[in-house]
């Protein structure tokens, strides 16, 4: 490991000041970033310590019924607060579907956003074809063994998915991402968070530099009587998403009122099936109608040689997801 220096930030300000200076990374849990340094594949000069500011570590209520989380609130801390519990539970589903109970007490809100891919190609040095670790070098997986890749929204550069569960969740959900930064504060709808690879697959988020996370915005509860997280893996625990599926529906007796879909294990970020949704407000949730809505989710989809079978897979998910998320299944 290269010699770096460590700093500790005793509020946001001096955060950002440091930030500032070339090669300098934030580190709050250090779940992943400190794997990727190990690795070899990231290679900050400094690190910024954001684990002792005050106001980052709390949860709480907002005027229109909303809630917050703080940047810094561990996500085993998220999935089991009663709010989110009671208000969210399709959060809470998909931070305790993520990772195992260690990784959940040290992983952060804003860390978990932050996360790089698990793209095999990207965390093996020996492999020097990775656009997003290497800019113009090549995208190993498009040749080698792309099982785990994107079916959606994928370039020619990457073909990369994003891991995260928490942000296929906070995807349905609408929320917004709060930052600080050189030039004051702002928000991001989280949809616009993530980016797809394009021909920049190593800029992951639409941050600017030296910007920090300082929480991630809830709407007002309308989903808390129908929702689920749906997670397909190779095993039940510990593994990353091959297809996974927030659901989250407004029911009026049996007919579909609103409609939140996202999927991950999909795309480079998490993908929201728009189509789908549509398709799906004003009907009842009968086999056929929601069959027909999940195949509008894949609608060009672009698979490689080793992972035809997520197209299927994803409607299949998306159909039972929604079923369990309306109480029909």
């Amino acid at each position: 490991m290269d010699a770096i220096s460590y700093q500790r930030a005793p509020d946001i300000g001096a955060a950002l000041a440091a930030a500032s200076q070339p090669g300098t990374m934030f580190i709050g849990g250090g779940t992943n970033l400190l794997d990727l340094m190990k690795g070899g594949v990231m290679r900050p000069m400094r690190l910024v310590d954001i684990t002792h500011i005050d106001g980052l570590n709390g949860i709480t209520a907002l005027p229109d019924g909303g809630l917050r989380l703080g940047a810094l609130v561990r996500n085993s801390d998220a999935a089991n607060h009663a709010w989110v519990r009671e208000r969210y539970p399709l959060l809470s589903q998909a931070l305790l579907a993520g990772a195992s109970a260690q990784l959940r007490n040290m992983a952060t809100v804003g860390g978990n956003l932050m996360q790089r891919t698990r793209c095999a190609y990207f965390y093996d040095t020996g492999f020097p074809q990775c656009n997003k670790r290497s800019p113009g070098s090549g995208c190993a997986a498009i040749d080698g063994n792309n099982r785990m890749h994107a079916i959606l929204g994928a370039s020619r550069q990457c073909i990369a998915t994003n891991p995260s569960d928490m942000s296929v969740a906070l995807a349905a959900l609408d929320a917004v991402v709060r930052v600080a930064g050189p030039n004051g504060e702002r928000t991001i709808p989280f949809a616009e968070f993530h980016r797809l690879p394009g021909d920049r697959p190593e800029l992951d988020t639409t941050l600017h530099a030296g910007e920090l996370i300082t929480s991630v915005d809830l709407p007002p509860p309308l989903f808390a009587a129908h929702s689920k997280y749906l997670k397909v893996r190779d095993r039940a625990s510990y593994a990353f998403a091959l297809v996974s599926v927030a659901a989250a529906l407004q029911m009026d007796g049996n007919t579909v009122k609103s409609a939140r879909i996202a999927l991950g294990g999909v795309a480079h970020k998490p993908w929201r099936a728009n189509a789908t949704e549509r398709a799906l407000v004003g009907q009842s949730l009968d086999k056929a109608t929601l069959q027909n809505a999940a195949a509008l989710a894949v609608q060009g989809a672009q698979p490689q040689r080793d992972n035809a079978f997520k197209i299927v897979l994803a409607q299949r998910a998306i159909v039972r997801a929604v079923q369990q998320a309306g109480g029909v299944a």
